[in-house]
């Protein structure tokens, strides 16, 4: 691949001075139940904040002018019965021929199974209301652990109007063997999908997490989602948590997630996107106590007109930690994607060991990639590197194969399948890893 420093188009202006449009929200919708004080405060701060604006940062290269925000609803109870049902490749079982356990979520309603096993350990994996109605003491230990509402708009709307989510808990010295999955899925048009999902993985468990989120393909069409993930890995725990996005074009995606690791905790964060109309991102890798470590692994493909935005932090906040990031993303047609990154370093983090890159395949002349990372290092004794390239596909590899006979466009479709096979070899499930694939090869081929 051609190697080159940053590129950041400077030709296409950017709108300003566009009024943005109203959420149409009200307070009498905010769920009822033991988590209403705290929902009401991220209400406050819902009306307090305004639409992210192009003038702050974080949102400098995400504009959302064009977000009908006064036309979304949020689902009625049931609302699944009169929209398209979940596909069945989404509930397929991970491993062999069943799950540890899967919920599904759609609009107005959930299913829940677990297996009796886990059950019998403790293992508690169910929706967001059931939760708050069986187990209030143990949501008193979770909400509002890593995403704080006021961080933005729609982390204090997901917050305050949440009404499906996903709880799991995996008691101290568990071992989750089987997989977990959930799936949110978003059919229907002009709906709010709003989510919330809280993971508390204890003392010296371990567990695999898998949450995918989609929806049908509905061109011409708008729907939004607002998402928050608040997970906990205690001390000497194990978490590998996968997140799959291939939300319609139709949908405007937004999400805050934060992930705190304790000491001597492992995480192994994978995620793929492939989905939406756009997408703004907010990843964030907490490393709070001493021998944490955490690998964050991100793939991303984006065509026609789509906008995916991704902003990663991984913040050393305790002496002797590591964290480790691989984002590579491909762009087609008049795509355009962003990755901003940070590694923090505290005053006292010592020892710390932090890597980021990220890495584009530009593959036509219209697609745009920015990416950004950065460092900030309060410590003087650490070693942190990053990287980031933006470049279109070499020649070499494309003239050999097709010295041997193989037509151009599947010369470039193998060039991509081999630029990111590194990160679908991180997912550790043979027929997800196939159907990220074949959404690849669509891509490519369209």
């Amino acid at each position: 691949m051609e190697e080159k420093p940053k590129v950041i188009v400077t030709s296409r202006s950017r709108r300003t001075g566009a009024e943005a449009k109203h959420f149409v929200f009200t307070e009498d919708q905010i769920p009822s139940g033991i988590l209403s004080d705290y929902r009401k405060h991220a209400w406050q701060a819902y009306t307090r904040l305004a639409i992210p604006a192009t003038t702050e940062e974080a949102w400098r290269r995400t504009d959302l002018h064009a977000l009908p925000a006064d036309i979304f609803q949020l689902p009625k109870d049931k609302a699944f019965e009169n929209l398209p049902a979940v596909p069945e490749y989404l509930l397929k079982p991970l491993v062999a021929d069943q799950h540890g356990g899967q919920i599904v979520l759609v609009p107005g309603g959930s299913s829940v199974e677990l297996d009796e096993k886990l059950v019998r350990q403790g293992v508690i994996f169910t929706d967001l209301k059931t939760a708050e109605q069986k187990y209030p003491e143990l949501l008193a230990k979770m909400i509002g652990k890593t995403v704080n509402p006021e961080e933005g708009k729609f982390a204090s709307l997901a917050v305050a109007l949440s009404q499906n989510g996903v709880v799991l808990y995996v008691p101290k010295g568990v071992s989750v063997v089987e997989p977990l999955h959930s799936v949110l899925w978003g059919p229907g048009s002009d709906l709010a999908h709003i989510s919330h999902l809280l993971v508390l993985v204890d003392e010296g468990a371990s567990v695999t997490y898998v949450h995918e989120a989609s929806s049908p393909d509905a061109m011409g069409e708008n729907s939004m989602h607002a998402g928050v993930v608040e997970i906990q890995v205690m001390q000497g725990a194990n978490l590998r948590f996968v997140e799959l996005q291939s939300w319609g074009r139709n949908v405007w995606n937004f999400s805050h997630e934060r992930i705190r690791v304790e000491k001597d905790g492992k995480l192994d964060w994978i995620f793929g996107a492939v989905g939406s109309r756009l997408t703004k991102n907010f990843s964030e890798l907490d490393l709070v106590g001493q021998g944490a470590t955490g690998r964050m692994s991100g793939f991303y493909f984006t065509d026609g007109s789509q906008h995916l935005d991704h902003d990663t932090q991984q913040n050393h906040l305790a002496p002797n930690t590591t964290s480790d990031l691989l984002f590579k993303g491909a762009l087609k047609g008049k795509s355009r994607s962003v990755w901003q990154g940070m590694i923090y370093v505290a005053p006292g983090a010592q020892k710390t060991d932090g890597y980021q890159a990220n890495r584009n395949l530009v593959l036509s002349e219209h697609a745009r990639a920015d990416s950004i990372p950065g460092l900030e290092i309060l410590a003087d004794d650490v070693r942190c590197t990053h990287g980031a390239t933006v470049g279109k596909l070499e020649q070499e590899p494309l003239f050999y194969l097709k010295s041997r006979g193989i037509p151009q466009q599947d010369a470039e479709r193998l060039v991509v399948e081999g630029f990111f096979d590194p990160i679908m070899q991180r997912i550790p499930f043979e027929g997800v890893r196939e159907r990220f694939l074949q959404a690849i090869l669509n891509k490519m081929s369209a």
